[in-house]
């Protein structure tokens, strides 16, 4: 089994971002409102992020025309550009702000997304990573990454939780791409394919973040405990999570 190097437990009290990170479904956003919420009851102002929230305040496709497939007016280096300079403005604000952010993704799931769909290479995927990390180090983040073991049966769990409409969906936007196009990638197989491939680039990238970081297998959606241990991390075990 895949295992998480996870480094030293640092002062959670002085946390001044909180980022959720998984593949679609995996609770990002329930995760990313509780968090919030929690932050709140304990007296410490939160921003809570959403994944869709607009306008956004680092999610670069938002200054494009084709907004929903960047690779048709965008390089992604040029993308990755336009990304690390909004994530730049968003570090200053938060810095000198009294709310912790807590975002639904967007340190993997976002831009850097598009750049796997873009099909940017691991070295210049890589460097965009460590780049944003630069950038967001100073407000002392935490990353929580929830993954399931098995990618086809969390993407195929979620696809049948969600309908066909949305699968529909997903296929049309995410299988369109560079990546998927250059692979032959159809269907739902294909976007199980897809999410695989994206799993083990993200993978590589949580184990080399130089950042307080925590995994969680969440297979088994035992929430409750795993809300514990998200908030536990934080300082927040006093404060009662949702279920």
């Amino acid at each position: 089994m895949h295992q998480v190097a996870q480094p030293d437990h640092r002062s959670s009290e002085h946390h001044g971002l909180v980022i959720i990170e998984g593949i679609m479904g995996s609770g990002k956003s329930t995760t990313m409102r509780l968090v919030a919420k929690a932050l709140e009851d304990a007296g410490r102002p939160a921003l809570a992020v959403h994944e869709r929230a607009d306008p956004h305040p680092v999610r670069a496709t938002d200054e494009l025309q084709h907004w929903f497939e960047p690779w048709r007016e965008s390089t992604a280096e040029q993308l990755a550009t336009r990304a690390l300079s909004r994530w730049r403005s968003f570090a200053q604000t938060v810095r000198v702000g009294p709310a912790v952010p807590v975002l639904d993704g967007q340190l993997f799931h976002g831009d850097l997304t598009n750049l796997f769909l873009m099909e940017a290479s691991l070295d210049e995927i890589a460097a965009y990573c460590d780049s944003l990390v630069q950038l967001i180090e100073p407000l002392r983040p935490l990353v929580v990454y929830l993954r399931q073991e098995n990618v086809e049966r969390a993407v195929r769990t979620v696809c049948a939780e969600r309908g066909e409409a949305w699968v529909k969906y997903q296929v049309d936007w995410k299988l369109k791409g560079p990546y998927a196009v250059r692979r032959n990638l159809v269907g739902l197989e294909g976007l199980i394919a897809l999410y695989q491939g994206y799993r083990l680039m993200t993978d590589a990238l949580f184990n080399r973040l130089p950042l307080d970081k925590m995994a969680i297998e969440n297979s088994g959606r035992d929430w409750a405990r795993y809300n514990r241990q998200v908030l536990e991390r934080l300082g927040l075990d006093g404060v009662p999570s949702a279920s």
